[in-house]
């Protein structure tokens, strides 16, 4: 009976040094995917939530961290699905989003972020906030290496044209 105590407490000193190291990146990486820190902070919470869930399972995994982060983002695209058609109203109504991100900068790099496909803001996030190799994101992603390369670059250029845009407004 001591064993089963140990390895449950071991299991949880175990999981609590995961979290510990790594939810502060999971959080860094869903907000600069969809924007929103809430979002971003809930999702997480989820994802690591389900994680302790099935944790005897989950620490076997060649990247553990990699199966928190899919979950984030995956809970997250639901909710923010939900959420976008919401904030979309507001903005045609003229309500302004009150809460952000605190510099200038960071908010201009957010709202490009928001104008790219969910497919290129993905990997665009994955790589330059996760800082996930291309072929990390094709694994997690399940989508060809090339792929994951072409959004990249499709992602590098339009997020380039919106902050470009986002400077001179008027040409």
């Amino acid at each position: 009976m001591q064993g089963v105590t140990m390895d449950a407490q071991s299991a949880e000193a175990e999981f609590d040094a995961f979290y510990r190291d790594t939810s502060r990146r999971v959080v860094h990486l869903v907000y600069a995917f969809t924007g929103d820190l809430t979002v971003a902070q809930d999702s997480t919470q989820e994802a690591y939530a389900r994680a302790w869930q099935q944790w005897p399972s989950v620490r076997t995994h060649d990247d553990p961290l990699a199966w928190v982060r899919t979950v984030a983002r995956r809970v997250a695209i639901s909710g923010w699905r939900r959420k976008t058609s919401q904030d979309r109203a507001h903005e045609r109504h003229g309500a302004r989003d009150t809460t952000g991100p605190p510099t200038e900068d960071r908010v201009a790099v957010v709202a490009a972020l928001r104008t790219l496909p969910e497919p290129v803001r993905e990997a665009v996030t994955m790589h330059y906030i996760g800082d996930l190799s291309i072929d990390q994101i094709a694994h997690e992603t399940n989508t060809p290496a090339g792929t994951v390369k072409a959004r990249l670059h499709r992602g590098r250029a339009q997020l380039a044209q919106a902050l470009q845009h986002q400077e001179n407004p008027h040409g």
